[in-house]
């Protein structure tokens, strides 16, 4: 049974690696100030992705459940940001880290353009977490992701008409929701083939109207 699982853990990653090196992510239309995220997939038994509580001081997301990531420096790739920012968050050293594909890019309340960047980390560290910037670091089973076990999923509703229909999920007591649950659709959407979108509620998850019309910084069919 051991046997089992440990192969259909590795078809899992071969299956996420061919998909995503074909993938084509949307890209943004205009000028935005830009940021990277790095979604660490650590290939242990059970393959899991690696989330950091980010710590209650920050002038920005703070307290919330985030990827590693950050503002890009002048002259700096966004590959290069994202694994610099996770060797700075979480001590993840870039040459552990093999980068499969990049997701779309999504917008941030502070209207800066985070750009996803996926990679398989194969000889997995042991984390340590920068306390400046990170409360905590934990990871989360890619399998049970892909059962998009969400507690609820907030609707919100933009001005040109278009509703995003955002999953919250709970994980021994964090909460995964917002920017970061939105990459998480994607990844599962385009990695691995589970059948999730931002466009559409799965049946069951109760559902959270926002109170409010927010601008929309996506084309109208950006998520289709």
């Amino acid at each position: 049974m051991k046997d089992d699982a440990m192969v259909e853990n590795r078809t899992q990653l071969e299956k996420l690696r061919g998909r995503l090196a074909h993938y084509r992510p949307r890209r943004l239309p205009g000028d935005w100030r830009r940021a990277a995220v790095l979604i660490a997939i650590v290939a242990r038994e059970t393959p899991a992705l690696l989330l950091t509580l980010r710590t209650q001081g920050l002038s920005s997301h703070a307290g919330q459940v985030a990827f590693p990531g950050g503002k890009r420096d002048p002259g700096e790739s966004l590959e290069a940001c994202a694994l610099r920012e996770a060797w700075e968050e979480v001590g993840l050293e870039p040459t552990r880290v093999e980068l499969i594909g990049q997701l779309s890019e999504v917008i941030s309340l502070h209207g800066i353009a985070v750009t996803p960047f996926v990679g398989l980390v194969r000889e997995p560290p042991s984390f340590i977490a920068n306390p400046y910037e990170v409360a905590s670091v934990f990871e989360v089973p890619l399998s049970a992701l892909a059962e998009d076990p969400r507690q609820h999923t907030d609707a919100i509703e933009l001005e040109d008409g278009l509703t995003l229909f955002v999953p919250s999920y709970a994980f021994d007591g964090y909460t995964l929701w917002g920017l970061s649950a939105m990459m998480v659709v994607e990844l599962l959407d385009a990695g691995l083939g589970v059948d999730i979108g931002l466009d559409r509620a799965p049946p069951g998850a109760p559902l959270r109207r926002s109170m409010r019309r927010r601008q929309s910084p996506y084309p109208t069919d950006y998520w289709q």
